[in-house]
């Protein structure tokens, strides 16, 4: 794709579904999680010059949309207990004055804050999806901008004038428009309990769903008024900005009585990047697609008839590299086997996943066998673990982000990163401990190293 916008999407932003600030209660968001690391992977693929990010809880002005223009913008999440997340992106440099041209003839009343030379702190509405863009290597330089309490022609008006900017300034533009729906959806939710938050959230979810637009503008006004959101408005001029693509819903859950849905919009050359057609798993790459297909085939050949399945023949991208590699497998999200290698066995990475998924199934010391009425049932989880590094210090470890080696003499313990119930370093060592029969008071040699973790939806 040439310049103008070349993707875009909408997105929520509960800091819960940031990993160091969610923990254990971050997996009952976990499908908002890996569909805003999806969407994350497209624009990661495309490669933009500039992100255009809307978000709420920048300042707003009731009467004219906002623009927040810096050198830098720097995110962080020490206000939800995670100070050490800290991220910064460029801020964007021609986009911001051709905008302002773009609304002047729109008839869009404007409102420039800040210099080009300031560093603004992000709020939790831009900061959100914007580390999950940081986690996949996006770069763009960034342009914040807010909504108004103006009317809804205004705020499409707003879109096109985005959309004119985008063309106007020769870069490559990725439209993040951040916003929560209902925040009413169940007894004891953020502002309070609305029948009209479900009707509100089922109406748009459906209408995404389908790509009905104008179910999407038509909404009535008393109805979004109680369903109490911060996402219409958002929606509304990303609306605007991608009038002809089609939209794509990718994931919707409000288990803490927030509705946050995750949708994108179906732009030739850019969701095709990452979505196999005809997916089981809408917003999957299709790389981890095949990944969860590979296992799975290697588990049901040896099941089935007993025999290992044939790795590809020449995989390709990350398939085609050396790592070590774990399958786990569960039913009813309780574990039913875990094999792995922390250094590559195989030559490549596919050999690897069928080597570890057999085992995994047949030589868990812990279980039996996984039987052939169980396949129906199992989920998949492939872990790729990056090459492990020494650490001095129990203070560079973290359990969320890396997975741990201890080793004392011929003894190794290995723990994966982000699981259930460990939070602390101190809890993740002593488990590797003891999986390895290490007692407490003996020295050990600590490692860690990273995951990239292809977990199956059920």
């Amino acid at each position: 794709m040439n310049g103008g916008l070349i993707y875009g999407c909408v997105v929520p932003h509960p800091p819960i579904v940031v990993p160091a600030v969610g923990g254990a209660r971050g997996e009952r968001v976990r499908r908002t999680r890996e569909a805003l690391r999806a969407v994350s992977a497209d624009i990661a693929r495309l490669s933009p010059s500039d992100l255009v990010v809307i978000s709420p809880h920048a300042p707003l002005d009731p009467w004219a949309m906002s623009m927040a223009v810096a050198q830098r913008f720097a995110g962080d999440f020490a206000d939800f207990g995670a100070p050490s997340v800290r991220f910064s992106f460029d801020g964007s440099t021609s986009l911001p004055d051709v905008l302002e041209r773009e609304c002047a003839a729109a008839g869009v009343p404007l409102r420039r804050l800040g210099r080009q030379g300031d560093v603004r702190r992000l709020d939790h509405g831009a900061a959100v999806p914007l580390f999950f863009l940081n986690e996949a290597g996006v770069r763009g330089r960034l342009l914040l901008l807010a909504f108004s309490a103006l009317d809804r022609e205004t705020h499409l008006r707003f879109g096109r004038a985005i959309a004119a900017a985008a063309r106007g300034f020769g870069g490559r533009v990725a439209l993040v428009a951040s916003g929560d729906f209902s925040h009413r959806l169940i007894p004891g939710a953020p502002a309070g309990y609305s029948p009209a938050g479900k009707q509100f959230d089922e109406a748009i979810v459906s209408a995404v769903r389908t790509s009905d637009r104008d179910s999407i503008l038509q909404m009535d006004e008393k109805l979004v008024f109680e369903a109490g959101e911060c996402g219409y408005r958002s929606l509304l001029i990303a609306l605007g900005a991608l009038p002809e693509a089609p939209l794509e819903l990718l994931s919707y859950e409000g288990p803490f009585g927030v509705g946050y849905l995750v949708a994108r919009f179906r732009l030739e050359g850019a969701a095709e990047a990452s979505v196999e057609a005809g997916s089981e798993q809408p917003g999957r790459p299709a790389e981890e697609e095949v990944i969860l297909q590979l296992a799975r085939r290697a588990v049901e050949s040896y099941v089935k008839e007993g025999t290992i399945a044939d790795p590809p023949p020449n995989p390709e991208g990350i398939l085609a590299e050396r790592a070590g590699v774990f399958v786990s497998l569960k039913i009813g999200g309780e574990l039913r086997g875990c094999i792995g290698t922390y250094l590559p066995t195989e030559p490549n990475i596919a050999a690897e996943i069928v080597r570890n998924a057999v085992a995994a199934a047949s030589r868990d010391p812990r279980f039996p066998p996984v039987s052939r009425s169980e396949l129906p049932y199992l989920e998949y989880s492939v872990d790729i673990l990056s090459p492990p590094e020494p650490v001095d210090d129990i203070g560079q470890l973290d359990p969320k982000r890396f997975g741990v080696i201890v080793q004392s003499g011929a003894k190794r313990g290995l723990l994966l990163p982000d699981l259930e119930g460990v939070t602390t370093a101190a809890q993740q060592v002593e488990i590797a401990r003891r999986k390895a029969g290490i007692p407490s008071w003996a020295p050990v040699q600590l490692y860690r190293f990273t995951v990239r973790r292809v977990r199956e939806d059920r």
